[in-house]
């Protein structure tokens, strides 16, 4: 089976999101951890704070976790992972919105949440993946989507 130009295209734009949908969760998650990038409590909105049973940076670094293995799921099985990731984003970003609360990240959230979206859709699509070269043809090995 060859692959078409405009396949392989699309094939480069879906491991770049799966690239970056895999990493970004795992390095933010992480950060919960560390704060190095931001204070991470500071993006719980007032109202949610007041009723958890956990002071904030302790809730922030459950979410840490949530987020790698939204990651390492992106990364394993991309279709699952892109799904969860985009819904993860989706409620971050109404959380922020319906409280007021750093809107400019939420409509960031929103943003990144539709190409998450987009990822999984990719994915869905997508069922062939470049291999290798053969007798001067690129040759496709059809993987199902995960």
């Amino acid at each position: 089976m060859e692959i078409t130009t405009k396949e392989a295209k699309t094939a480069q734009l879906q491991q770049l999101l799966k690239i970056t949908f895999g990493i970004v969760p795992i390095a933010a998650g992480a950060d919960k951890f560390l704060n190095l990038l931001t204070q991470w409590d500071e993006y719980i909105s007032p109202g949610l704070q007041s009723m958890l049973p956990l002071d904030a940076s302790t809730f922030m670094m459950v979410v840490g976790v949530v987020e790698i293995i939204a990651g390492i799921l992106v990364l394993t099985k991309t279709r699952l992972g892109a799904y969860i990731v985009s819904a993860w984003l989706a409620l971050i970003a109404l959380s922020l919105l319906f409280t007021w609360h750093h809107v400019d990240v939420a409509v960031r959230d929103l943003v990144m949440a539709v190409a998450a979206f987009t990822l999984a859709k990719l994915t869905e699509i997508n069922v062939t993946q470049p291999t290798n070269r053969r007798y001067g043809k690129l040759e496709v090995q059809s993987q199902n989507p995960s």
